[in-house]
């Protein structure tokens, strides 16, 4: 698979092109175009790393599969054979990359789901004692299990804006109280399922995000889902509260920057060649772990 910064399709109008994907407006459809770009604390970084546009998307049409008994999603197929023109002619640069989509009308908000103390939320506790305004037990250490899973939503920052952590009182008076408990509810639901599937793989899944949107009235999960962007996976057995983890996903390259004297505001930092390979192998451990295949370029 080769790398890919942007994707190749220039005889159709690009919609919009985000951190990672690309997307294009087929009427009632989408078609999304998953490149090798990285992103890290909303900024999107100059390298690529290899297979990871592969992987982020099969890892969501894997769960989206998986966990269709809880909630439908927007996947339509992955396959460019079956799209409509001219996107079938491009089916070497779009294989495994891509995914045709039913267009959503999205919910204005990102939703998290954490399970265990780390990233903002172990700063938020750190410095206030809450998580999202909600009160957590004192004398908690990075990396700690939680009680029990939090919903902890987001506002959903355009390219280059820092999302903003709100409380669940919040998210209701933005969208409406009933939506907001809906959200809640499926978030933790779909949490529970991927949770449990992966701790049978060795996998802890410490957090994540969804994002959500409507179709004929109907509630339905999109963008992407379980990926190694949008979770912490941890190994299990390396888990030992009170530092960072062994990880699986791109946690790796965050505190590789964090070690740097940059401000997260753009432009980012180079990426070493060495720092791009580690976060690779990171992504194709992920696949491997929660399918239980080895990644095939």
């Amino acid at each position: 698979m080769q790398l890919m910064k942007e994707s190749p399709i220039k005889d159709y109008p690009l919609l919009a092109r985000g951190k990672v994907r690309d997307m294009y407006d087929l009427g009632d459809h989408l078609l999304i175009v998953v490149t090798d770009r990285v992103s890290a604390f909303d900024v999107v970084l100059d390298g690529l790393i290899p297979d990871k546009g592969g992987i982020l998307n099969s890892l969501s049409a894997f769960w989206f599969q998986k966990l269709q008994h809880i909630i439908p999603s927007h996947m339509i197929s992955t396959d460019p054979a079956a799209y409509p023109e001219p996107f079938c002619q491009y089916q070497e640069e779009l294989a495994k990359r891509s995914m045709l989509v039913k267009k959503l009308d999205m919910v204005p908000a990102e939703c998290i789901v954490r399970a265990y103390l780390e990233g903002s939320a172990l700063k938020s506790y750190r410095a206030t004692g809450e998580i999202n305004g909600i009160k957590m037990p004192a004398g908690l250490h990075q990396g700690d299990r939680l009680p029990q899973p939090l919903f902890t939503p987001s506002t959903k920052g355009e390219v280059g804006e820092h999302d903003e952590n709100i409380s669940v009182e919040e998210l209701g008076n933005r969208i409406g109280r009933d939506l907001a408990k809906q959200l809640e509810e499926t978030s933790l639901k779909l949490f529970e399922a991927a949770s449990a599937h992966a701790e049978a793989q060795g996998i802890i899944l410490a957090d994540t995000k969804f994002e959500f949107g409507f179709l004929d009235g109907q509630l339905t999960l999109g963008d992407e889902a379980f990926t190694p962007d949008s979770s912490r996976f941890w190994d299990k057995n390396a888990w030992e509260p009170g530092h960072e983890q062994v990880s699986f996903d791109k946690q790796f390259l965050r505190e590789w920057l964090s070690s740097l004297d940059w401000n997260k505001e753009p432009p980012a930092p180079h990426l070493p060649q060495e720092i791009i390979d580690k976060t690779a192998a990171r992504y194709r451990e992920a696949w491997l772990r929660l399918t239980g295949e080895p990644w095939q370029a």
